[in-house]
């Protein structure tokens, strides 16, 4: 009797002074040790790591303002959610910590974590938490210098170098006042990078991951269960908006893992790892993004939301001259044709850069002749229509009209460029026919 295959596991890992001294050495280790496929992994640091010196509940942080706490409302049944983040005025972390802790919101009595666990998805609806979260800042002793969050010293580095730009919570430090039942829905990082969070003070944190190589099964499974959602931004699991209980996973066999974080202990998300989650109860907790020469490949072809104002986006143009530059020209003509990192059957061209991500690279004196010589022309024209009509990610698509999920439609894109002969194979024609058929529904 053959065993059904388990996922990857989660891997802790627990470095030595020695071996805690260069961050990115250490990524590239864990990695090494595949640490990457379960999409998050779990690094309890040294005893000698100290990231503060004095008290968490000193008047420095007790008075810090969290600028707008939201309030989580949370909307849905029997595993399938939606989570509204409302924003509420100012208040400080003292303040925070007080309701935190009162009789409506403090965290239940329960026997274990798995107990904990069942009281969270029983009561996700009721009783909305407030959420202190993306408060710029840091509360790591500025005389930390290794695994500083504020400060760890990745190829990420280059957007401020070359580009001159910081973009809070991504290469600088957020930090996240929690409390029991607040929760972070089902997302990747901003441009798939990847991230580290880290508690300092208070209650646990529970995690679920999926691994990167089993992305797009949840970005499928997400999509029939929110059509319209899907229809108007197909991106928009980067809503950071839709919540799927593990019972609803393990019922459509989407291969998923979970781990409890500590107080003092890292988490770190690896690129195209699915992560979601929630707070135990009241907890200080501190992230931010980061990179490595590995990652190129995944920020090249991150999907992108296009219907909010607040996306991060960051040009690519310097990673590719720095760490792909045999690939620099062709990716500037839009002839980097390769799969995506975590699905080799799906090859494509990486999307082209716009101008405006080529100036923004201050190393660059110009628009350089083989980008503008290129015509910017992916794919040979075979649609009567205006572009903004064409299935294209830029497109602001109308509520009426049918968009399929972006892996869906560059399949499509690769049947419009394929010259062939013979008949669709059994992959194509099933796509074919659910795209027919559901443009159908929507035009009756």
């Amino acid at each position: 009797m053959s065993s059904k295959k388990q996922p990857p596991r989660i891997m802790v890992f627990r470095p030595t002074w020695a071996e805690f001294q260069n961050f990115s050495r250490y990524i590239e280790y864990m990695e090494s040790q595949d640490a990457h496929r379960a999409g998050i992994a779990k690094v309890i640091p040294p005893p000698e790591w100290i990231p503060r010196k004095t008290s968490y509940y000193q008047d420095d942080i007790m008075s810090l303002k969290i600028p707008a706490p939201i309030c989580q409302v949370v909307q849905g049944k029997q595993g399938l959610y939606q989570q509204l983040n409302i924003q509420k005025k100012p208040m400080t972390v003292a303040d925070y910590k007080i309701m935190a802790e009162s009789e409506d919101y403090k965290t239940p009595n329960h026997f274990d974590y798995g107990d904990l666990e069942r009281k969270y998805w029983k009561n996700i609806i009721y009783k909305s938490p407030l959420y202190g979260a993306d408060v710029s800042g840091s509360i790591t002793d500025k005389d930390v210098d290794v695994w500083n969050i504020n400060r760890l010293g990745t190829i990420l580095d280059y957007v401020n170098e070359d580009y001159g730009i910081s973009i809070e919570g991504v290469n600088t430090a957020y930090l996240y006042f929690g409390m029991w039942k607040t929760s972070f829905a089902w997302h990747t990082e901003d441009m798939d990078l990847y991230s580290i969070n880290y508690i300092h003070e208070g209650y646990p944190k529970t995690w679920y991951a999926i691994p990167p190589e089993h992305g797009r099964r949840l970005e499928r499974l997400a999509t029939g269960f929110f059509p319209t959602d899907a229809a108007t931004c197909p991106a928009f699991l980067r809503h950071k908006m839709t919540v799927i209980s593990p019972h609803m996973l393990k019922q459509y066999s989407i291969p998923f893992n979970k781990i409890t974080q500590e107080r003092g202990e890292f988490m770190i998300t690896f690129p195209y790892g699915y992560h979601a989650g929630f707070n135990h109860g009241f907890n200080m907790a501190e992230s931010t993004n980061f990179a490595s020469p590995r990652w190129v490949e995944y920020g090249k072809r991150a999907s992108q939301c296009r219907c909010r104002q607040d996306t991060v986006k960051i040009s690519m143009d310097t990673f590719v001259k720095r760490i792909q530059p045999e690939k620099y020209e062709s990716w500037l003509q839009g002839n980097d044709i390769g799969p995506h990192p975590e699905d080799p059957s799906r090859v494509f061209a990486a999307p082209l850069p716009s101008e405006r991500d080529i100036l923004c690279n201050r190393n660059n004196l110009g628009i350089p002749k083989l980008y503008l010589d290129s015509g910017r022309k992916r794919h040979p024209v075979s649609h009567k229509l205006p572009d903004s009509e064409l299935f294209d990610d830029q497109a602001n698509t109308s509520k009426e009209m049918y968009v399929p999920p972006s892996d869906v439609r560059e399949m499509i894109r690769e049947l419009d460029d394929k010259e062939y002969d013979d008949e669709l194979n059994d992959e194509q024609r099933e796509v074919m026919e659910d795209i027919w058929l559901k443009a159908d529904e929507m035009g009756k």
